[in-house]
């Protein structure tokens, strides 16, 4: 079936005398509803009747055209224009330069309304549009003066309202609003009727080609641009649309969305405004103009008039999927909802995006079929039958629905002939399936969706995204995807495929065969670390015990984390732990760390197995391994811990050679002494027996450090090797000793010059400490004397300056122990100062002042 966007009807013909058929011939139309007028040569307005019809279809064998009243203006010139005004049953005809109302239905003149004399062009505006209900705007231009008016139009009256000027007069005008587009002699303009300006859009050759300004609607015009170019402009002065390209001899145009219609002097061609291209052509001799109507378009020509009605969009549509235009099908579905929205052609919008789709992606255009299988809600089961290997996938109900329209190429056979455009076909549909999955249109058949994904991961060897589909909740279907897996050596995410579907035994299972080299597995590098990570994980306390010594086994260091990467509030019973650790020593010693440091364990049974373990380790591994960090962790344990047995680990270190260890075990039960003994005779480390008495001084007062040193420095005095030790103890530590209590602790073979850099560094800190002490009893004097002058009534205040306030700071000065000199050049500025409150701040800085001085001197 051939496409027709326009069924052509011939619905009048006008008969005259022979000799009267040029002075009678029709120069204009108007029409609404029913009601056709025509406006000849010989200055008649003929009222036409149009038959009722519920199709809007007039064809031959319905009743005829009925001629109604016809009504002679004058004796010569031919009727320009006529517009109707429904609003009032207005018809509105430019005759003789002159613009004159009728009534609708009688075309009696309205007397009311008086011609409106000098007019060349005029328009209507939609009455919907009008800022009066009542009235109606019409737009008319001089043929006096190169200006346009603005008309109110009542029932009973006309008036202009506003006049907007000019440069040149007009040929032909459009009116969409408050938007008036005219063409002068020889460019465009666009003028605002509301606030007076106007905008030069581009030039026009008038003498070559038809001047023409049509209204589009929602603020468009179309123009007759250079070149024979159709341009679209908006009331703003933009073009939203690529212009038509047209014949040069067009004489009239006519807007039918989606459509536009020229008119030549052989033919009439209709153009699409979606795609800009010609879609129709209907012979018509002698054509002299278009009038559109709401359904469609009226030609005429000097004695006939001809209707072209719009074919119903769905008509047009089966017209194109027929042909197999689907694209256009899809872009005019597209175009038209983009005005008007089509509830009623929502399914067949989505078969023609799908059928779109389906060329798209036989031409391997796979980004658009997507796409439009997307928006089209295509079944993913429609395009998972199409593969080779993938029917398994489908339930043996599905019925497909696009057999009869699918015309493209088997990829079965595709699949032999060219592997390598049969692989991206395999993407597309992963990357299709990938799409839907989840919403809406996938949710129909989502166990169909992720079989298909399996299967096609497996076959394109995508570890990473099968890996992703198992491990998550999915809808796979065991029964087909297990022997997929096992086919093509994909036990990790078989492992996976019975985790998510709850199975955690036999995942469990399936991965320690391959850790154990019963299956062969290349896509997980460490099964081994994922089987912990499980475990971890696991709420199954059956299956973590089922599985705890292969694990341990197999790797301490990292299988204890069955138990220590565990939520806080998922722990197994500490006691049953530990009694399956006692036979791995290193899992034992991790494990003991995670309940002290981590679940903060304070139980002296944990915290003397920790350190036992440590002490242990240390003793076998003694001369296998360096043992820097156990130590450390060892000795920290000792120095933090509140909880440990400190006889009970004694024990174990005293017989072996941790000398540090014991000494802060020591230390721990207050024999600091022998702590350092240890540490200087039995180690021979003086930087460590200098580094405990900080360490274990940590949190005491100075006193106690003080003491610590002073026990260090009589060891240190008592044998005559550590001499050098002794001196460089005193050196370093100036101001922790006190200088008469050395003075006499020290050998009298010591010279002064030996030791003279202690003193010196003693006595200054001596003379700081109390230099400072002074000052700070002063400060302490200077701040209770503000708080008195603060709360003192202020009627002593007044009796201080009165002469009371020079005895008072002499009093206060001598108390202080503060030299003064002169009444008036010390005491002064202080007793001014006590006058107000707020000057008591400046009497206390000049007292301190005077403080500072007393101490410099």
């Amino acid at each position: 079936m051939a496409f027709r966007a326009f069924t052509q009807t011939h619905i009048y013909e006008k008969q005259s005398a022979p000799k009267e058929k040029d002075k009678s011939s029709i120069q204009c139309l108007e029409c609404y509803d029913r009601n056709v007028y025509i406006g000849t040569k010989d200055a008649t307005v003929q009222h036409l009747i149009l038959p009722s019809s519920t199709n809007a279809d007039l064809s031959p064998g319905q009743s005829k055209i009925r001629e109604g009243k016809a009504r002679k203006l004058g004796s010569s010139n031919q009727v320009t224009q006529l517009r109707v005004v429904p609003l009032f049953n207005h018809l509105l005809v430019l005759w003789d330069r002159s613009v004159t109302a009728l009534n609708m239905f009688s075309l009696e003149p309205v007397h009311a309304l008086k011609k409106i004399q000098h007019v060349s062009l005029f328009e209507v505006r939609d009455s919907s549009l009008s800022a009066q209900a009542a009235c109606v705007e019409m737009v008319t231009s001089s043929s006096r003066r190169k200006v346009i008016r603005i008309h109110v139009v009542g029932v009973d009256r006309w008036e202009v309202v506003k006049e907007v000027p000019l440069l040149q007069d007009p040929v032909a005008l459009a009116v969409d609003g408050a938007s008036v587009c005219v063409a002068t002699s020889d460019r465009y303009l666009l003028c605002d009727t509301e606030t007076g300006s106007s905008e030069e859009l581009f030039p026009h050759d008038h003498s070559r080609q038809r001047v023409i300004v049509t209204s589009v609607g929602r603020g468009e015009f179309l123009l007759n641009g250079p070149g024979s170019l159709g341009m679209f402009v908006m009331k703003t002065g933009i073009c939203q649309r690529p212009p038509l390209q047209w014949p040069q001899e067009v004489l009239a145009v006519g807007v039918c969305f989606p459509y536009i219609l020229t008119l030549q002097p052989q033919v009439l061609s209709v153009y699409s405004m979606v795609d800009q291209q010609r879609k129709q052509t209907v012979s018509l001799s002698g054509g002299k103009g278009l009038l559109s109507t709401s359904d469609g378009v009226l030609a005429f020509t000097e004695r006939d008039i001809f209707s072209l009605r719009l074919v119903p969009v769905e008509e047009q549509i089966q017209a194109l999927v027929q042909d197999e235009r689907v694209e256009e099908a899809l872009s005019l579905l597209d175009g038209v909802q983009s005005h008007r929205p089509l509830d009623s052609f929502k399914e067949l919008q989505k078969a023609i995006t799908c059928l779109a789709g389906f060329v798209h992606f036989y031409q391997e255009g796979f980004s658009e079929a997507r796409d439009l299988f997307i928006t089209g809600e295509l079944d993913p089961r429609e395009i998972i039958r199409l593969y080779p290997d993938m029917q398994w996938c489908l339930s043996e109900d599905f019925q497909s629905q696009l057999d009869q329209v699918n015309k493209g190429r088997d990829l079965r056979v595709l699949r032999h002939e060219d592997r390598n455009t049969f692989h991206h076909y395999l993407v597309f549909l992963g990357d299709f399936l990938r799409a839907v999955r989840g919403t809406e249109q996938g949710l129909k058949c989502v166990q169909e969706v992720d079989c298909a994904l399996l299967r096609l991961y497996v076959e394109l060897e995508d570890a990473e995204n099968l890996q992703q589909l198992v491990a998550f909740p999915n809808e796979c279907r065991l029964k087909y995807c297990v022997p997929v897996l096992e086919q093509h050596n994909r036990f990790f995410a078989l492992g996976s495929l019975y985790q998510s579907h709850g199975s955690q035994i036999d995942a469990i299972k399936t991965w320690v065969k391959i850790a154990d080299g019963l299956h062969k597995d290349p896509s997980c590098s460490d099964v081994y670390g994922h089987i912990v990570w499980t475990l971890s994980q696991l709420q199954d306390r059956d299956a973590v015990w089922k599985f705890a010594d292969w694990t341990l086994q197999s790797n301490q260091e990292i299988g204890v984390q069955i138990f220590n990467k565990r939520h806080p509030h998922d722990q197994f019973e500490t006691q049953d732990v530990l009694a399956l650790l006692e036979k791995y020593p290193l899992a034992l010693l991790l494990y003991l760390e995670f309940l002290i440091h981590d679940l903060k364990s304070e139980e002296e049974r944990h915290h003397n197995r920790l350190a036992l373990a440590y002490v242990t380790q240390m003793l076998q591994e003694e001369e296998e391994a360096d043992l820097r960090e156990t130590r450390g962790k060892l000795q920290q344990l000792l120095w933090e811990s509140k909880f440990y047995d400190i006889s009970a680990v004694y024990e174990s270190v005293k017989s072996a050679t941790l000398h540090t260890e014991k000494a802060i075990l020591l230390g721990r039960s207050g024999q600091h002494s022998q702590a350092l003994q240890v540490l200087v005779h039995e180690k021979g480390d003086l930087q460590a027996a200098e580094a405990y008495c900080c360490r274990a001084a940590q949190g005491r007062d100075s006193q106690f450090r003080q003491t610590l040193l002073f026990t260090l420095l009589q060891i240190y005095l008592s044998s005559e090797d550590l001499t050098s030790a002794a001196v460089d103890l005193l050196n370093n530590n100036p101001g922790v000793f006190a200088t008469e209590r050395i003075i006499q602790l020290l050998p009298d073979s010591w010279s002064v010059q030996l030791v003279s850099q202690f003193l010196i560094g003693s006595l200054r800190e001596t003379f700081h400490q109390r230099r400072m002490a002074r000052l700070q009893k002063a400060l302490g004097q200077v701040e209770l004397m503000r708080h008195k002058v603060i709360c003192r009534p202020q009627k002593q205040c007044s009796d201080w300056t009165r002469g009371g306030s020079v005895r008072y700071v002499r009093e206060t000065s001598q108390s202080h122990s503060l030299p003064v000199t002169s009444t008036a050049s010390r005491c002064t500025p202080a007793a001014l100062a006590f006058h107000h409150h707020e000057d008591a701040d400046v009497a206390i800085y000049c007292l301190l002042m005077q403080i500072c001085a007393s101490l410099h001197s």
